[in-house]
């Protein structure tokens, strides 16, 4: 094989002589490229022109790609007209240099090695080029400068580097896409016709759901006191404390049953919360607990229900007005430490973007929400607020029109469910009590909503719409199973 020279970047001979290059690997890839230009097809989704340590074989991919991708020829002759001014060329012999990196390719089924070693070294000079630029920024001591905030951005620096590396991502073959549509199918079969996803610990819910599926974003909607948190903090509660972990199908480690939990509580403090979960463990008053009205056995059972959750793989998060990059980057240290089965934003309008205009703003964490369900292949569950426009109808339950401030909710969610106790609106209609037969009638209503909710499933793309009947207990903020009439006495479903 004939020895070409090529142009080498100038700079300090220390830093050229640190950063990692292979130049001969990237004259056998541009020769491949060059005398058979189906090859970059092949080594197109690994490697690019900003890849290529010689600043001239940048150029040299970048033009034959620009070519290629116009169904023209990218040979030594086409391409010479093109890169005849460029001064490394002149440096190495002018258009000839292109003829020489034809003449000693590689057989073409080794061009995505070669594409692979240029790829891999890109990224050693880029980490190096990372760690350089950590090290300045810590060395600049500036008030406005916070290390936490360098810390942020350095973890998103490098995990923006790592995505680069996936190269299989793209088109795969229906035969791969029916395998693991097969595997999530025998998943729920194994379960004796249970469920595909993450159980919620609600029953009727995980029927109508089939569970909290990867990759899922659910947006838990409903107006200020129908139980939101509540219901978030109970599903959150049930799947950490199912969680089992054990060997998967795949051979892998993680949650054969339940999950870790991330949940990111934007409005109450994460004491506010733990609180709340105690109440409903223990079966005491949250008022009671926030007092400190109890009496000695409540207390025991207050404590022990406290030691018993010690073990749970819940972890909560209650920085305020967190933005949605930094959801995102919080998310993947803890699935990187702890694991992550589940995360929980409560809520959603409460994180903040980047855009200037609300309702772009919306639409940007909603998208967010939606890649880091994708990117960490988990459910992702995003309460939100509903606009007022409900308060105004005589029938009070929501609709997907309600959404608050972006249509991109309801676009960019897999499931939207709204949770709705008319005990709420009912209790507010109470007649006067000299209105007997009005009185007589609301007592009635009252005594058959008493203790129900609803959820209400408005869009769901993997099955079908409708209504899961609830029952609430207001003093424990406990959601659980409703009680059907052909259950009472023998086949009663327990309430966790």
């Amino acid at each position: 094989m004939n020895e070409i020279t090529a142009f080498r970047p100038e700079g300090p001979a220390e830093a050229q002589q640190a950063a990692p290059h292979n130049i001969e690997a990237e004259q056998q890839l541009l020769g491949a490229i060059l005398t058979n230009n189906d090859v970059f097809d092949r080594v197109a989704m690994v490697v690019g022109s900003e890849h290529f340590y010689d600043p001239l074989h940048a150029r040299i991919f970048e033009v034959a790609a620009a070519r290629i991708a116009k169904n023209l020829a990218a040979t030594p002759v086409s391409l010479k007209s093109y890169l005849e001014d460029e001064p490394g060329l002149k440096e190495v012999g002018g258009a000839a240099y292109l003829a020489k990196l034809a003449g000693v390719a590689v057989a073409s089924f080794a061009a995505r090695d070669y594409a692979q070693i240029v790829y891999d070294l890109a990224i050693r000079r880029e980490l190096m080029g990372l760690g350089r630029d950590i090290a300045a920024k810590a060395s600049d001591v500036n008030v406005a400068s916070e290390p936490k905030d360098q810390i942020v951005e350095a973890e998103q620096a490098l995990y923006k580097l790592s995505e680069q590396g996936r190269t299989e991502s793209g088109f795969q073959s229906f035969l791969k896409a029916v395998t693991d549509a097969v595997n999530v199918a025998n998943a729920a079969y194994q379960r004796e016709g249970g469920l595909a996803g993450i159980s919620t610990g609600l029953t009727d819910m995980d029927r109508k759901l089939g569970g909290l599926h990867p990759s899922d974003l659910l947006i838990l909607a409903g107006r200020p006191s129908m139980g939101k948190t509540s219901l978030a903090t109970n599903i959150a509660f049930n799947i950490a404390k199912a969680y089992k972990r054990g060997q998967l199908p795949d051979g892998s480690e993680g949650a054969v049953d339940g999950g870790v939990v991330g949940f990111f509580s934007l409005e109450m403090s994460a004491e506010q919360l733990a609180s709340r979960i105690l109440s409903e463990a223990a079966e005491i008053s949250s008022h009671k607990i926030r007092q400190g009205d109890m009496d000695e056995t409540e207390f025991r059972r207050f404590v022990e229900a406290a030691k018993a959750l010690e073990a749970c793989p819940l972890f909560i998060d209650d920085t305020p007005a967190l933005p949605i990059s930094q959801v995102a980057a919080r998310a993947r240290r803890l699935k990187r430490t702890q694991g992550l089965d589940v995360i929980i934003v409560d809520y959603l309008q409460l994180l903040r973007g980047t855009a200037e205009n609300r309702v772009q703003e919306i639409a940007e964490i909603s998208m967010g929400l939606k890649a880091i369900a994708k990117e960490l292949n988990i459910p992702v569950i995003a309460l939100s607020q509903l606009s007022r426009q409900v308060e105004s109808r005589e029938d009070k339950r929501p609709q997907l029109s309600d959404l608050r401030e972006s249509g991109s909710i309801e676009q960019d969610a897999d499931v939207v469910m709204f949770v709705f106790r008319e005990e709420y609106y009912a209790e507010r209609e109470k007649p006067s009590d000299d209105q007997l037969d009005k009185m007589a009638e609301w007592q009635e209503r009252m005594a058959r909503l008493h203790g129900k909710a609803e959820v209400i499933i408005g869009k769901q793309r993997h099955g079908p719409i409708g209504t899961v009947e609830l029952s609430f207990e207001s003093q424990f903020t406990r959601f659980g199973n409703l009680v059907q009439p052909w259950q009472q006495g023998g086949g009663q479903v327990d309430q966790f």
